[in-house]
């Protein structure tokens, strides 16, 4: 055959096969372009952002120095910073590389929940029973319904024993039902290692511990009321009369969560996120669809990140400075969201995990931030406000130091260059 037209043929083909790689999206993708045509969402890129520009204080400079150090021969970090006043990036360093987020990951379950839940979301546990009650004797069933309130306490049980006794019941012959069909039944989060200290995942907790229906008996009987009931799980029945309702805010949830990097609190945020699909039980890929949809809206393609649980406890956990910057950004131009997730970051040199950290500096009572700590891994994301006024978002992700506080300095480091004149 002619060498002309052998060329034209292999010409034609490789066209064809570009042509096809680009307009065929892999399956990843039209799942995720299902759920944002569900959603109906639109995306405020972080692409779109104007491009760096110069920074007065000399941070750059600065920045570019601390990268010289000796610990970087044997690790990494993923770095950006972004000028929310002037939405323009200040710096960058591989930014886009996936890490280890540690306890940084609570960000991304914060923003997500705000997002789908809003601030005036409640955490509740409700008592209910059927049957009735004659001569101060319920003879029926008693039940328990969880809501994953990780705040439910020694306080709201006794609350619950108080109900009973006002109905002017002393004696219970029935069972005392423990209704945990808000979640499923898996009890670690995928990813955690089984050495680890491990929050337990059930919906029905009191004072953090999976003993609810044990300690609701206990208390009854302390109270005077007879107990003839044992204890079982099941599903509250239609028709079922209130009783009583303990509840918890969205705030209260999150300053746990996020200034004492509680991974149970995140974890409660994490399942509650699922549970607003409508889904029973709530699972935590429910959880990860709605997360996948707020990247989307931030402005980064979801599938290119691997979210498996709430709190960062996963190994399993990759995103990338980007990705954390692009939701604080997200967050920064949505008040209802920034208002609450502001005000619950730990705050360098007064509260939380950055209680001793950056006192005394340019970064003192400025910097709001969430820190992140699993073995090899220190991490930081928040904001701070610069010299000339306008507010930045940060994300620093440290992997590979063997020695954690030599990633604390350095994150101490950047944040005090980027507060200082």
């Amino acid at each position: 055959m002619n060498r002309f037209y052998i060329f034209i043929i292999i010409s034609f083909l490789s066209i064809h096969a570009w042509s096809q790689t680009e307009t065929e999206p892999d399956e990843r993708e039209r799942d995720n372009e299902t759920e944002a045509a569900a959603y109906g969402t639109e995306t405020d890129s972080i692409a779109t952002a104007v491009p760096e520009l110069p920074w007065p204080t000399g941070a750059q400079t600065e920045i570019d120095r601390l990268l010289e150090g000796s610990m970087f021969e044997t690790s990494q970090v993923g770095l950006m910073v972004y000028d929310l006043t002037a939405d323009s990036i200040i710096y960058r360093h591989n930014e886009k590389q996936m890490l280890r987020p540690a306890s940084t990951m609570k960000v991304v379950t914060a923003v997500a929940a705000l997002d789908r839940l809003g601030g005036s979301y409640q955490f509740r546990t409700s008592l209910y029973y059927t049957g009735k009650i004659n001569n101060n004797t319920l003879t029926g069933d008693i039940y328990c319904v969880g809501g994953f309130d990780p705040l439910f306490n020694s306080d709201d049980m006794k609350a619950f024993v108080e109900s009973i006794r006002q109905m002017s019941v002393d004696t219970i012959r029935g069972r005392i039902v423990a209704d945990k069909s808000m979640k499923d039944s898996d009890r670690l989060g995928e990813g955690w290692c089984w050495d680890d200290k491990n929050p337990t995942l059930s919906p029905l907790l009191i004072s953090r511990k999976d003993i609810f229906t044990e300690r609701f008996i206990e208390e009854l009987r302390e109270a005077g009321v007879t107990v003839e009931a044992f204890n079982t799980e099941g599903k509250l029945p239609d028709g079922a009369f209130a009783v009583c309702t303990r509840f918890h805010t969205i705030d209260q949830i999150l300053m746990r969560m996020m200034k004492d990097s509680d991974n149970l609190f995140a974890e409660s945020m994490f399942y509650q996120i699922a549970a607003a699909c409508g889904s029973r039980p709530a699972k935590a890929t429910h959880a990860r669809t709605t997360i996948r949809n707020v990247i989307r809206k931030s402005g980064l393609t979801p599938s290119v990140y691997k979210i498996a649980d709430g709190s960062g406890l996963s190994l399993y956990n990759y995103v990338s400075a980007e990705l954390e910057v692009a939701l604080l950004r997200y967050a920064y131009k949505n008040a209802e969201i920034f208002n609450h997730l502001y005000h619950s970051m730990p705050v360098a040199g007064e509260d939380g995990t950055l209680r001793n950290r950056m006192r005394g500096s340019a970064a003192d009572g400025n910097v709001h931030a969430k820190t992140g700590t699993l073995t090899g891994i220190r991490s930081l994301a928040g904001y701070c406000t610069a010299a000339n006024g306008h507010m930045l978002c940060f994300a620093i992700i440290n992997q590979g130091v063997m020695h954690g506080n030599n990633g604390k300095a350095f994150q101490d480091k950047v944040c005090i260059s980027l507060c200082r004149p």
